[in-house]
């Protein structure tokens, strides 16, 4: 049984830097063999862990992104009309009876599957991510506790079909509604909250070797500083990632060498037009001193 400490080794080989209780989490995951449901505000990186996941275990990353209005049809299967059209008129012209056509016709071999009948099929087990539950209606929610309870789902012209192999399942939510204490019980749960300075760092060294250390732990000061200010977007990892991509393209490697520049490059990371008017250069050049 794999420990917390070799998954977390393995994810940081990935590319994602997980703390302890995320390793646990991960390691519960699969002794348990029980979906995790990751919480956060958006751009923690809670979609990362499962794209990190399925590169740890070399398995394939199956993604739901669920949205309001999400349907059975979009998430589990459709019939492909077309097919069974053609089928329906090439089986009449045989002679056979319209029940007999319709009776073969509705058979897997005309089954399109969608990301949750697809992650149960698989022969190897995938990860699948279903992302952004939150933004799904209560209606598709009740509609996931089947396939969370038993790795089954039931097709009506087909009956009840189980998995073939058991995938990962990590689910994520931003929060934007209260999920239900049914799709709650059949989850671990862990929240994922903004790394600290000293993991942020390490975060933007796994994913961007090349850059200074001295750099990245500057960056993850400032960013942790910015998000200290009234803000109505605070910038997640991946906006980190871009401005300490954006310094290094610029070839500025101390940020107190160019405030000016600093805070031109501020578009990286601050993604709302209020934000970015209220942070002047003046902010930038208080934060900066103060990190430098």
């Amino acid at each position: 049984m794999t420990d917390r400490t070799t998954i977390a080794e393995r994810l940081a080989r990935a590319g994602y830097v997980a703390d302890r209780d995320l390793a646990t989490a991960l390691w519960l995951m699969d002794l348990l063999g029980r979906p995790l449901l990751l919480e956060g505000a958006a751009g923690v990186g809670k979609t990362a862990v499962a794209l990190a996941l399925a590169e740890v275990h070399g398995a394939r990353l199956i993604r739901l992104q669920c949205y309001e209005g999400l349907d059975q049809n979009a998430a589990l299967y459709e019939w492909n009309y077309q097919r069974q059209i053609l089928a329906l008129k090439a089986r009449e012209a045989a002679g056979q009876s319209a029940a007999e056509a319709e009776a073969q016709i509705f058979s897997e071999s005309y089954l399109l599957e969608r990301p949750l009948l697809a992650a149960i099929r698989s022969e190897t087990p995938a990860v699948l991510l279903i992302d952004e539950v939150d933004r799904a209606d209560e209606e598709f929610e009740a509609f996931l506790l089947e396939l969370l309870s038993d790795f089954q789902v039931t097709i009506p012209e087909l009956g009840t079909l189980k998995a073939r192999s058991v995938p990962r399942v990590v689910l994520t939510s931003n929060g934007t509604r209260e999920l239900s204490d049914a799709l709650r019980r059949r989850c671990l749960y862990h929240f994922v909250d903004f790394p600290d300075i000293d993991r942020e760092a390490a975060i933007v060294k796994a994913r961007l070797p090349g850059v200074d250390a001295a750099l990245a732990q500057q960056v993850a000061r400032f960013v942790a500083a910015i998000r200290k200010e009234d803000l109505r977007k605070l910038p997640g990892v991946a906006e980190t990632l871009d401005f300490v991509a954006a310094l290094t393209g610029l070839g500025l490697h101390d940020l107190a060498r160019d405030p000016d520049a600093v805070y031109d490059l501020l578009i990286t990371v601050l993604k709302t037009h209020e934000d970015r008017a209220a942070i002047v250069p003046e902010v930038v050049a208080r934060l900066v001193h103060k990190v430098a």
